[in-house]
């Protein structure tokens, strides 16, 4: 594969994030912060491929064992997701000062026959950069996913997390079910 420049072109349609209506969220932030505006020099916008620069693989070290996954490996497995349109929304925020990844969530979208071939939502992989927590960011990049989720006609939202995860995810409405995993119903 070529080394030059990466993709700078968007996993999905940005122009969802901005038709969300964060008016609807469970959370409250202050200072006020939102999708179209996250804080100073951050800007919240769907993954591309120029990102795995921009250190993505690297912030998701700080969730879980990533490997070591190549440029070549980010790139197949990137396209495959674009290729399945209306499937993968996965969130990063950048800041722009740096030019580094500080944030990323996803929602798959996993396509159903029961509910009217409706659409079940499963949240993964939120993490924030170790120096941008405290920030509401977290608390953002999963509101911000749930309402995408909803936006995109998912019945409800699933996640699975630790233990001591489940009060963050609680205040957002996700409630835990008897197969002990959460689960937000629209």
């Amino acid at each position: 594969m070529e080394n030059g420049p990466l993709d700078e072109t968007p996993l999905f349609n940005p122009s969802l994030l901005k038709e969300l209506d964060f008016s609807q969220t469970h959370a409250t932030f202050n200072p006020t912060i939102s999708p179209t505006n996250p804080g100073e020099n951050l800007v919240l916008r769907p993954l591309c491929a120029a990102d795995y620069e921009k250190g993505f693989m690297t912030l998701l070290t700080q969730l879980t064992v990533v490997g070591d996954v190549s440029r070549e490996q980010f790139l197949a497995r990137y396209n495959q997701m674009k290729a399945c349109p209306d499937s993968y929304y996965i969130v990063v925020i950048e800041d722009i000062s740096l030019g580094k990844i500080v944030g990323t969530g996803s929602v798959i979208a996993e396509q159903k026959f029961i509910r009217g071939c409706s659409m079940r939502g499963k949240m993964e992989e939120f993490v924030v950069d170790k120096e941008y927590r405290g920030k509401q960011l977290g608390k953002l990049l999963f509101e911000t996913m749930v309402l995408l989720a909803k936006h995109i006609g998912c019945y409800k939202c699933s996640l699975t997390c630790k233990p001591e995860n489940i009060p963050f995810y609680e205040k957002s409405g996700f409630k835990k079910d008897p197969e002990s995993f959460l689960q937000y119903r629209f």
